[in-house]
């Protein structure tokens, strides 16, 4: 049994700021609506019928979302919000939490009884101004990233799309040399999903920890290609010419990040390009020893470095290219090597050119890679329906899903979806997470009640969607390719 809450004494505030010590307390239903909310949440919310009105559009998107979680069972704690007051200048920090109320039914099984959401004021009034607005700032750029990250994947998700499916129509209208363009587009467009992860990771505190067997020279080939207008095309433009020298002999695997690798070699190479602006050469050389391991060196023929310069390369914020650096390439580069338990080292003399060689532990023993090479069932279709509130990530979809000889219904939001699931029958439902007014979850839970057996695939562009439960039976991050698609469908049906 949930118990109300307790209604005691509550200080009226007087200040236009109401920054007493009074806990928050909010009650809701299983249905998501509001039942109770005491004195102190009224001052600070305002009006019981309207709960979240003081918010941004964007917190109230990220209130609904944590309500959401906690309806399904999930603890979210220690959340801030900013809430704008009438009448005063700056938002009022609140910490919430959403705390979901169960108890065991006769079986003993938990049962979603009501979600208590508690909070407190994180102000003090004479000291708070400066660094709340700063904090304000800084939370609000944070939000506005993870937005552009969702978008930036839907994007990405249109630009793989679209190159897989030219890729699979023959490769007639892209000329000579059009599949290494179409595979250079492909492995961008993947590395630029790899960094919107690093992102959102970053935004969140969450580290990347899993490392996979990798080819360090494929990574040093994909790198140079990746950056050729840099030391090809532009210098050319401007009458300067640039040449690579490339000997990346086969070496053993070692354990690391594709994408975090090659990040270093691209700075190493955009480096190298602007040690040369009368030109050079810049090459790449590869090689195993058992003493050190697997080794790659990357060098140039440009100004190189005095020896003070060369001590400090590494540290962060330093830079020797005033306005136009940061002083973070080089310190990145070094963090990262040593997450993959390497070395960094640099020979440079002033006047001939610089050498950075990097050296990484080889696998004790060459993994034993199993492929699949059959294709999925190209004669069973499967009746398909798509939910996305943006065109081009239905529209990609649907012609991938095409290509397969699935039919394929669409729809632009989760409404939408429940009306046409009313009328027709699916194998399989593909949809969106971050959708307004209903995300995925909340359409997955509806689509279980009416169809129990009905498999759903939620599609999602942020790292934090969560795992597969009772209502989701998969979950898979954009942008996605086309295998990953079938697999889902091979499956799930």
């Amino acid at each position: 049994m949930v118990t109300e809450p307790s209604t005691n004494t509550v200080t009226t505030f007087t200040s236009p700021v109401p920054v007493e010590a009074d806990l928050l307390v909010a009650t809701l239903s299983t249905e998501g609506e509001m039942v109770y909310q005491n004195e102190a949440w009224q001052n600070v919310f305002g009006p019981p019928s309207r709960p979240w009105t003081r918010l941004s559009d964007q917190e109230q998107g990220l209130a609904a979302q944590f309500t959401e979680q906690a309806l399904n069972g999930k603890f979210v704690t220690a959340e801030v919000f900013l809430v704008r007051i009438p009448n005063w200048d700056q938002p009022l920090p609140v910490l919430l939490n959403f705390i979901p109320a169960q108890t065991p039914d006769a079986n003993g099984v938990l049962r979603l009884k009501a979600v208590n959401i508690t909070g407190e004021v994180l102000t003090e009034p004479t000291t708070w101004m400066t660094n709340q607005t700063e904090r304000h700032r800084m939370e609000t750029l944070g939000r506005m990233t993870m937005g552009i990250a969702h978008d930036f994947n839907n994007l990405l998700s249109g630009i793989l799309g679209h190159t897989e499916l030219l890729k699979r129509s023959g490769l007639k209208s892209v000329g000579p040399g059009g599949v290494e363009h179409l595979d250079t587009i492909e492995q961008a467009a993947l590395d630029g999903a790899s960094l919107v992860r690093k992102i959102q990771q970053y935004i969140r505190h969450e580290r990347q920890t899993a490392f996979e067997p990798v080819n360090i020279g494929k990574i040093v080939q994909d790198s140079i290609t990746l950056t050729k207008p840099y030391w090809y095309n532009e210098p050319r433009r401007q009458g300067i010419s640039i040449d690579t020298s490339v000997d990346l002999r086969e070496v053993p695997l070692i354990n690391g990040s594709s994408s975090d690798l090659k990040d270093i070699f691209v700075n190493l190479i955009l480096n190298a390009v602007q040690a040369m602006p009368h030109g050079g050469t810049i090459s790449f050389r590869a090689e195993y020893t058992e003493n050190q391991g697997v080794a790659v060196a990357v060098s140039d023929t440009g100004t190189g470095m005095t020896d003070r310069v060369r001590a400090r390369i590494f540290e962060p914020l330093f830079t020797t290219k005033g306005k136009r650096g940061t002083g973070m390439g080089l310190a990145v580069c070094y963090g990262t090597v040593q997450e993959h338990d390497g070395e960094i080292d640099v020979e440079t003399r002033l006047g001939f050119g610089t050498t950075f060689i990097l050296r990484f532990p080889h696998l004790e023993t060459t993994p034993v890679i199993e492929t699949d090479s059959s294709e999925p069932d190209e004669g069973k279709s499967s009746r398909i329906l798509i939910v996305d509130d943006e065109p081009m990530v239905r529209s990609v979809l649907t012609k991938l899903l095409s290509l397969k000889g699935h039919t394929v219904t669409e729809a632009a939001s989760g409404a939408e979806a429940l009306a046409i699931c009313h009328n027709e029958s699916f194998d399989l439902v593909f949809t969106d997470q971050g959708m307004p007014e209903m995300n995925g979850r909340i359409l997955a839970r509806k689509l279980r009640k009416m169809s129990p057996d009905l498999p759903i695939v939620l599609l999602t562009g942020d790292t934090e969607a969560g795992s597969p439960d009772s209502d989701v039976n998969l979950v898979l991050s954009k942008p996605f390719k086309l295998e990953s698609l079938e697999m889902a469908i091979a499956e799930l049906v």
